[in-house]
């Protein structure tokens, strides 16, 4: 059965045993001539199922290539042994591994590039090493890029699945990934990088539960005890371990794609899943750069529901004390008030263009800063906007002007937009110069709001004709009785 070691019909360990300490000897002056000797013995191991001696001798072959310098030997007779009809799984996989191991004491890269391209051809479409060519696959993608290659090393690194990967742990996987999303992020292939993203569940990066010691030593003997009894084709058990540096990592990728895209909402989601670490709640800095990154995202995205919400319960957040001026900022974003933008300016532009989110002028570092800073003018406006609808219902053109602090072409637009996207409603008279932000109303709904105001009308008078009723019959009774009545 797979993953169930081979039963080995006969034990070749004192052969291989002696055999290993000639060869030593052996090498000394024919390499060739000892390697013949393991290679004769290695058939009668595999053909016998002995794994242990089996991958004994494959070692010891490659081991004395690599201690003499025969790089290509090496080269040539790896594919051989993995070729050999029979060859034993685990063996060929400890093969891998040692030759794996071999790369940092490659004398030049170039003999290294060698050593990776064989690994990779002999691990191609073989399953139990697939962890093995995803590490040399890495390794080859680390030189490309060192090389400046950033776009060989995304091909080459991207091309792997490993998410699929049965046998590697979940840590390792994600490492995986996040260097993909790193490299492609490198080589400016923002759809790419989206698609990989989707690939980490963020669930892994939640914060594990509180135990005890009584706890946690018992979770620690269930989990050897599952390592212990797995097979060899099972996955390994998952540590538990501190992932904060992965989810650190993995937000900070995902801010630069949607700051690539604009997302400020998803900007600022991602900062609040930053701030969500234990290691940043510790660190007073990291602490106050994050928040003053959500309060800055939350103001920049467009208004909806769902932007509405989360700025209500972003200002709730009592951390915010540590930013006098960020949170007054956050806190005229929501109040039903007019904050013309030359004063919004005036006030926050020094504390707001000192970091690297805003920028007055345009900025060669990142054009993006101006860019964002321009659309913080356009969210003032917007709301301002927003407002004049809440308290007019017909406004004249100039006088909208005038409270806007903008140009006739550049206030239309702004209402056009807010109406285009359903946040306000609004029509513009051109030749009356008036905006009405009152929605016309057909007769069915005001026959439906006047029944219902009627129906509300005539539930009052009978409430008040039965509290007249009451107090007449009150009246009519004698003192006795009406003490006895209130008394009940």
């Amino acid at each position: 059965m797979s993953g169930q070691l081979p039963k080995a019909e006969k034990d070749y360990s004192e052969e291989t045993t002696a055999l290993l300490a000639k060869v030593d000897v052996d090498a000394k002056t024919d390499l060739k001539g000892a390697v013949d000797q393991l290679l004769a013995l290695e058939k009668q191991t595999r053909l016998a199922s002995d794994l242990s001696s089996t991958t004994r001798i494959l070692i010891k072959i490659v081991t004395l290539y690599k201690e003499t310098g025969n790089w290509n030997l090496m080269n040539e007779v790896v594919p051989l042994l993995v070729k050999k009809h029979g060859q034993l799984k685990q063996a060929t996989t400890k093969l891998v591994q040692t030759v794996s191991d071999f790369l940092p004491a490659t004398p030049n890269e170039a003999i290294k590039l060698e050593v990776i391209g064989v690994l990779r051809t002999v691990t191609e479409g073989r399953i139990f090493v697939e962890v093995e060519r995803a590490r040399v696959t890495r390794i080859l993608s680390d030189i490309k890029l060192k090389n400046g290659d950033v776009k060989g090393a995304a091909e080459v690194l991207c091309e792997l699945q490993v998410e699929t990967f049965g046998s590697m742990v979940r840590r390792e996987k994600t490492e995986f990934i996040l260097e993909q999303i790193s490299l492609c992020i490198q080589n400016n292939d923002w759809q790419q990088a989206t698609v990989l993203s989707r690939k980490i569940n963020v669930r892994y990066f939640a914060r594990p539960p509180k135990r005890t010691p009584e706890e946690q030593e018992k979770l620690q003997k269930e989990r050897e005890e599952q390592e212990k009894n797995r097979s060899a084709d099972d996955p390994p058990v998952e540590p538990e371990d501190d992932v904060s540096d992965l989810k650190l990592r993995f937000y900070e990728l995902q801010i630069q794609i949607a700051k690539h895209d604009s997302r400020y909402l998803d900007i600022c989601k991602h900062y609040r899943q930053i701030l969500d670490t234990e290691v940043v709640e510790k660190d007073t800095e990291k602490l106050r750069y994050c928040l003053s990154r959500i309060i800055y995202f939350i103001v920049l995205a467009p208004h909806d529901n769902e932007q509405s919400d989360l700025l209500h319960r972003i200002l709730d957040d009592s951390r915010n004390a540590q930013l006098p001026e960020d949170a007054s900022l956050l806190e005229l974003f929501t109040k039903w008030e007019l904050m013309p933008w030359p004063e919004v300016e005036s006030q926050y532009s020094v504390h707001l263009t000192r970091g690297d989110v805003f920028s007055s002028a345009p900025d060669t570092k990142d054009p993006m800063a101006y860019q964002r800073w321009q659309d913080l003018r356009k969210r003032v406006i917007e709301h301002n906007v927003r407002v004049i609808a809440r308290y007019y219902t017909r406004i004249s053109v100039s006088r909208l002007e005038q409270l806007l602090n903008l140009k006739a072409d550049e206030t239309e637009q702004y209402i056009s937009d807010l109406v285009t996207a359903k946040t306000i409603y609004a029509r513009i008279d051109r030749p009356a110069g008036i905006v009405s932000f009152a929605k016309s109303r057909d007769v069915d709904d005001l026959l439906n709001e006047w029944g219902s105001d009627v129906k509300s009308l005539l539930t009052l008078l009978e409430r008040v004709d039965h509290l007249i009723t009451k107090e007449e019959m009150m009246a009519q009774l004698p003192a006795k009785d009406k003490v006895s009545g209130q008394d009940l």
